[in-house]
């Protein structure tokens, strides 16, 4: 779930667009700002947050072009735009080493294990998971506008784009936890003399 509160702005987005891109650019800005206040309310580290500073930076300049010119040929595109966005946020925090799902993760993991190589590396791995699925779901979103595809299938992607990352990020960690252990044990045997 704390996966889903992040991505919050851009589902509104994605909802409120029926009545106009620009108003559901705007409910975006709105909700993406009304999080990140709510982060501090409660306490929590921001300086981390390149995904919601990302969200802000991203709904504002599309509340301004799509209030500033309304018949936009962006608009066609703002799938494509929302999912590119999504995977250049990825991509840049893995660059800077600084996976964007660490954030997200530090809502659920506890404060002892948040500077272990373990947990930086399984978050390398899902931020990967989510860069790579964001980059091709931007691509085919922009096929599916240039072609002028049915609406279902861009809905279509647009809901693999999020779930199947969302499917691996629920199951990866255990595995690689489980695969840490297991290397770490037979560490410890050869270590200590022992053999299978």
């Amino acid at each position: 779930m704390n996966y889903l509160r992040s991505f919050v702005p851009w589902l509104v987005f994605a909802g409120m667009s029926a009545a106009g891109w620009q108003w559901g650019a705007l409910a975006g800005l709105v909700v993406s700002v009304a999080l990140l206040i709510a982060d501090r309310a409660a306490g929590l580290d921001l300086e981390s947050r390149l995904l919601e500073y990302g969200t802000i930076v991203f709904f504002a300049g599309l509340t301004a072009v799509a209030f500033a010119r309304p018949d936009s040929g962006l608009e066609a595109y703002g799938s494509a735009l929302s999912m590119g966005w999504l995977a250049l946020i990825a991509w840049v925090s893995l660059a800077v080493r600084r996976p964007f799902t660490m954030a997200i993760a530090r809502r659920m993991a506890p404060p002892e294990v948040w500077r272990t190589p373990l947990f930086r590396r399984i978050n390398l791995v899902i931020t990967g998971a989510w860069a790579l699925s964001f980059t091709l779901s931007a691509a085919a979103q922009a096929l599916i506008a240039a072609y002028g595809l049915d609406a279902v299938v861009s809905l279509l992607v647009q809901i693999a784009g999020f779930v199947l990352p969302l499917r691996f990020t629920a199951a990866y960690p255990d595995r690689a936890r489980a695969r840490f252990l297991q290397q770490s044990g037979a560490r410890l045997d050869v270590q200590g003399g022992i053999t299978s």
